[in-house]
């Protein structure tokens, strides 16, 4: 199967890489399968929505980041990039991350019930 995308154009895929989400991401339940598409030497994931190709989110590994992170039993998380111009403005959701399983292909994601982690941490800091 293929699916036509902006960034990547076209990639082929099968269903065993096909990664499902239940009940959807927040803000886009009605979209449930997802392709996690890597570029070689890239520094973030691209989770791209398989009907609506156009939907795409910039993941990063939250474990990169934070230790003591919360995790699920085999489940990695990874929050959800908003990207800038300006890489001082690149932000990650560390509040509702997006946890994912590689191996039975599964994801969710989950607000986390704390103030101790931003919608908008900075991703880069200048130094």
């Amino acid at each position: 199967m293929k699916i036509k995308t902006l960034q990547f154009g076209e990639v082929e895929y099968n269903d065993d890489i096909v990664i499902n989400f239940e009940d959807g991401i927040l803000g886009f339940e009605n979209f449930t399968k997802y392709l996690l598409i890597t570029e070689e030497n890239g520094l973030f994931y691209w989770l791209t929505a398989i009907d609506e190709p156009e939907i795409v989110f910039p993941l990063f590994p939250i474990g990169t980041l934070q230790d003591d992170y919360p995790e699920k039993e085999s489940l990695e998380p990874f929050g959800i990039v908003r990207l800038s111009k300006d890489p001082s403005e690149i932000t990650i959701n560390l509040k509702a991350p997006i946890y994912l399983d590689q191996e039975k292909k599964t994801g969710f994601q989950k607000i986390l019930d704390t103030e101790k982690y931003p919608v908008d941490y900075k991703l880069f800091v200048e130094k």
